[in-house]
């Protein structure tokens, strides 16, 4: 519940200017609050599982009774180490916790601890891409803090309940420069997050639980004016839902500008079943929190020592691994990109990569067919039916000339459905060898010529798309069993 820092006025003159909505420049931060997956909260020994009854995961620190005094969750520290060291940020040996001072039903305590002016986290980037442009988004910070409890409405008849299992929950809140400049671009941004904190295991990423929560500071200006008065939209928890809100408060800031009204800086909460976005409070600037330095916990000191030892125990790091496949497999950067959003696909990858697959046709079948059967299943790589082995045996055929892609494509299908799980027994099977009888293919070459004169004249006349509808109808005649690439040479020769 920080500030997005949105007043470096300085700084924004050299940002890049996004595509402009009705004639305004769409300005966005982010802060996201995510869940660290410790076992027991920030400053207790209470357990953070997700689930349990209302009010029987909240002992003496987390319901704040007299006497009581928070201890430092290490776990936590070295979670937020983890993300300093994923996005190139600075890791600060010293950072201080302070007392956020506002009075909610469920915050026991009436302030909530957190970091103010010295986070353990400063600074970093993430890098992700908007189709193939590739964008960078700078942090502010990543500061750790604990989470409130939970007023619960729906059950109760002109009463509200209160759940405190959330609070003392450790959090550690990541804070964005105001860098996007468009819905996607901040969809994209929140993913890409959203990708690196479960890589590295910090978080577990569960958007319907609470685990990954985003605020977006939104605000719209003509393109060379002073920036916006900004309203943030709270608690947005899936990436669907995300862009709508986003989309709708850019239409509505633009639609009140335009009547004549001033923006009004406040917080607001989306509602998926109207699709809008609705004020919920005046937003609240840094002075009126109070902050000052909590009594109760000395400063938090981080040994050089300590960053070395969790820096040597970090998984590659997806950008790191992208990286590497550009360098050492010869794929674009985009390609690379796609592989590695997540641990489990970039693993697939390599699987089928050591299983023999050719790199890039590999990456092809992953970005391509897999992909857009998995979309279409709701089911991730690791629920995939075909395995990095059998995909690998696939490509190996494609690669030597066994199977042309209409009837990779067969293969596929067949594996994916399970009629079989050997690629050569499927080839045999569904007799899908290539064709060899030269003779054969010959005579299909003279029939298309003869059947498509109009084709023939027009690849004579210079038109080469014409050259690719004979080759098509060559591979509708040969039921797929033609070379496309000797097809190609053949007709070539035909028709010098």
């Amino acid at each position: 519940m920080s500030e997005t820092v949105n007043t470096f006025e300085a700084q924004q003159q050299g940002r890049p200017t996004g595509p402009l909505v009705r004639g305004y420049e769409v300005i966005i931060g982010f802060e996201t609050h995510a869940q660290l997956s410790t076992a027991s909260k920030i400053f207790s020994r209470a357990s953070t599982a997700f689930g349990a009854e209302p009010n029987t995961q909240a002992c003496a620190v987390d319901l704040a009774l007299p006497g009581t005094l928070p201890v430092m969750n290490k776990g936590a520290v070295e979670r937020a180490i983890k993300l300093g060291l994923a996005l190139g940020s600075h890791i600060a040996p010293r950072s201080v916790f302070a007392r956020k001072n506002y009075f909610y039903p469920d915050l026991p305590k009436g302030y909530q601890i957190s970091q103010f002016e010295i986070p353990v986290v400063q600074g970093g980037v993430v890098s992700f891409f908007v189709g193939e442009e590739q964008k960078t988004v700078r942090l502010v910070r990543a500061h750790l803090e604990e989470d409130a409890g939970k007023s619960l409405h729906e059950d109760f008849v002109g009463q509200s309940g209160i759940d405190l299992n959330r609070a003392g929950t450790p959090l550690l809140e990541i804070v964005t420069e105001p860098d996007m400049r468009s819905t996607a671009e901040a969809v994209a941004y929140a993913k890409e997050l959203h990708k690196i904190v479960t890589w590295i295991g910090i978080c577990d990423g569960n958007m319907q639980e609470g685990s990954f929560r985003c605020d977006a500071n939104v605000s719209v200006r003509r393109p060379g004016e002073k920036l916006g008065t900004r309203r943030e939209i709270k608690n947005l928890n899936s990436f669907k839902f995300m862009q709508q809100a986003i989309d709708y408060e850019i239409r509505w800031q633009i639609d009140e500008i335009e009547d004549g009204r001033k923006i009004e800086q406040a917080t607001v909460l989306f509602d998926p079943d109207t699709g809008e976005t609705r004020a919920m409070r005046a937003k609240e600037d840094s002075a009126d929190y109070r902050y000052f330095p909590d009594p109760d916990l000395p400063p938090l000191v981080i040994a050089a020592d300590w960053i070395e030892r969790v820096k040597a125990e970090m998984p590659e790091l997806p950008r790191a691994m992208a990286e590497r496949y550009v360098r050492d497999h010869g794929l674009s950067e985009y390609d690379a990109a796609q592989l590695t959003q997540s641990a489990a696909l970039a693993g697939y990858f390599d699987e089928a990569v050591k299983a023999g697959a050719t790199p890039k046709l590999a990456s092809n079948w992953i970005t391509g067919e897999m992909a857009r059967r998995l979309n279409a299943a709701e089911i991730g790589i690791e629920a995939a039916p075909v395995k990095a082995q059998q995909l690998a045996q696939l490509v190996k055929r494609i690669a030597d000339g066994t199977l042309p892609n209409n009837a990779a494509r067969q293969v596929f299908e067949a594996l994916w459905t399970g009629e079989g799980s050997d690629v050569d027994a499927i080839i045999e099977a569904k007799d899908l060898k290539p064709m060899n009888d030269a003779g054969a293919l010959d005579k299909i070459l003279d029939e298309v010529i003869a059947k498509n004169a109009k084709n023939v004249e027009e690849y004579r006349g210079g038109k080469e798309k014409a050259l690719n509808a004979l080759v098509g109808q060559v591979m509708k005649a040969s039921g797929g069993k033609a070379n496309p690439a000797q097809v190609t040479e053949l007709l070539k020769a035909k028709l010098a």
